[in-house]
């Protein structure tokens, strides 16, 4: 394998090529209109455009993706997450044209791309499961009647879906079948499937994921847990490893089970075995993620392996190099997804330039990004600018080692969730490791934050009085300023 494609973008495309450069191998960029300047196109040894801006015109494209190995003579494609990374079509249109998927088989992407599939699957190897139905159900009445049974509060939930689409909480029957029709219609809308399945909801669940690797010799082995409890709107923005609150006989189980599940698909490659925690520490397996994940920097960071160059090496027919019993936890890692949002005005996305861009430096600090100072974030994408990860000795220093990051982390010209994660880290519930996945509902007001930007104004505008009162033989003061921000010429807003 001497020529890899990556078929994605941003930071994700970055990592991937520099992993595949210190194995010696070169790599091929695909860019739409909107990222011709984009450092993953710089920085790969060839790059192909593929069309305009809209990811359905360019970066989605089965034929322009395949084109462009074509052209540039690459032999493996890697899809990064997201995109393509879970499509088993195009899984099986790469293994059709004589090129590698650097990925599972499209039969597994199938199987666990489907909840209730994947329910099915696990079920062979006795995996726990939250009691409700196992099969998808379209008849309302029915799902009522089964519903009272399993014990309110209930979630539905899209069968072939993610992201919270399709998912609706129930706490009274009164309310259910309002709610599934609701769940039903917002399923077909997302993913073209209105499959719609009912479990028991659990009220305060902790998000655990476990990481495991599968080679094509029949070897699967796990590389401990991420805790991805911390979310808004259902998708993560804070990831840990290991978990504070697993014991290691919990591990241990939660790590075998995730070696089953994946061996119920016959798995190949890095895949994501995700489970829910409930307040007595029982878990229940919630889907599997056939692909790289974006937290999977807290994995590397926790075992000393490079998750891209294993799943390069399996896709090569190469054996996993150790077994269980020689991996161990070392230290502990904090990841922060820093996206182009307002986390005071409900985490909508907040589109500009960026005006200032200097990244954390010094011991223990990572920061996987595609962006410089001067670009844009374009609209047209998902928001995440960067992955910034933090590693110490222990949780503590981890997390002291986070907040030194973020105050360093210097982002001007558009809001970011920098200050979120800065309240998260200082957050007794994070900090003591109680928490769960309502910690925003429970525990984040973003009052908190406009008054810490507008207290921070403050004390800028009197230093600043204090210099011009002291040094007003130095010239203008004002054309020294920094750019207003986009938070401050919008103020009256809040």
């Amino acid at each position: 394998m001497k020529k890899i494609l990556v078929a994605n973008r941003g930071e994700i495309a970055l990592r991937i090529m520099r992993s595949a450069r210190e194995m010696g191998i070169q790599t091929v960029a695909v860019y739409s209109e909107a990222d011709r300047n984009a450092l993953h196109v710089r920085y790969a040894d060839e790059a192909v455009s593929i069309g305009p801006a809209a990811s359905n015109q360019s970066y989605l494209v089965f034929d322009k993706i395949l084109s462009a190995c074509k052209q540039t003579g690459a032999e493996a494609i890697h899809p990064g997450y997201g995109f393509l990374s879970e499509n088993a079509a195009f899984a099986r249109a790469v293994k059709e044209a004589g090129l590698v998927l650097i990925g599972p088989s499209p039969e597994a992407m199938e199987m666990m791309g489907n909840k209730l599939s994947a329910k099915a699957a696990a079920l062979k190897y006795n995996i726990p499961m939250v009691p409700g139905t196992e099969e998808a159900i379209s008849d309302v009445q029915e799902a009522k009647n089964r519903a009272v049974e399993v014990g309110f509060p209930i979630l539905i939930k899209a069968a072939a879906g993610g992201g919270g689409k399709g998912m609706r909480i129930v706490d009274r029957v009164e309310d259910f079948e309002e709610q599934m029709h609701l769940a039903v219609s917002e399923a077909t809308s997302a993913f073209g499937d209105g499959s719609v399945f009912i479990e028991r909801y659990v009220s305060s669940p902790r998000h655990i994921e476990i990481q495991v690797l599968g080679d094509t010799h029949g070897n699967i082995v796990h590389l401990f847990e991420r805790e991805c409890s911390v979310q808004r709107r259902h998708q993560k923005v804070v990831e840990e490893a290991p978990s504070a609150v697993l014991t290691p006989e919990i591990r241990e189980q939660m790590g075998k089970c995730a070696v089953d599940v994946a061996r119920s698909c016959n798995y190949v490659g890095a895949g994501t075995v995700e489970f829910i925690l409930d307040e007595k520490l029982n878990f229940y397996f919630l889907e599997m993620n056939t692909r790289l994940q974006v937290e999977h920097p807290v994995t590397e960071m926790i075992t000393g392996l490079d998750l891209v160059k294993e799943q390069i090496k399996i896709a090569r027919g190469e054996k996993l190099s150790f077994k269980q019993e020689d991996l161990a936890i070392k230290g502990h890692a904090v990841e922060l997804r820093v996206y182009a949002e307002d986390p005071a005005n409900n985490f909508l996305p907040d589109i500009g330039t960026l005006q200032t861009y200097r990244l954390p430096q010094g011991p223990g600090v990572r920061v996987d990004d595609g962006f410089e100072e001067g670009m844009e974030i374009p609209i047209y994408y998902d928001p995440m600018i960067a992955k910034l990860i933090t590693y110490g000795k222990n949780r503590e220093e981890a997390i002291e080692r986070m907040i030194r990051a973020i105050d360093e982390y210097q982002i001007t010209g558009i809001e970011t969730t920098l200050p979120f994660g800065k309240f998260v880290m200082q957050h007794e519930a994070f900090t003591s490791g109680k928490f769960d996945t309502h910690f925003v509902k429970n525990y984040f007001q973003p009052e908190n934050l406009i008054e810490e930007k507008v207290d921070e104004a403050f004390i800028a505008a009197i230093i600043a009085a204090q210099l011009m009162q002291q040094k007003p033989q130095q010239g203008n003061f004002a054309s020294a300023v920094k750019p207003e921000s986009a938070w401050k010429k919008n103020r009256t807003q809040f």
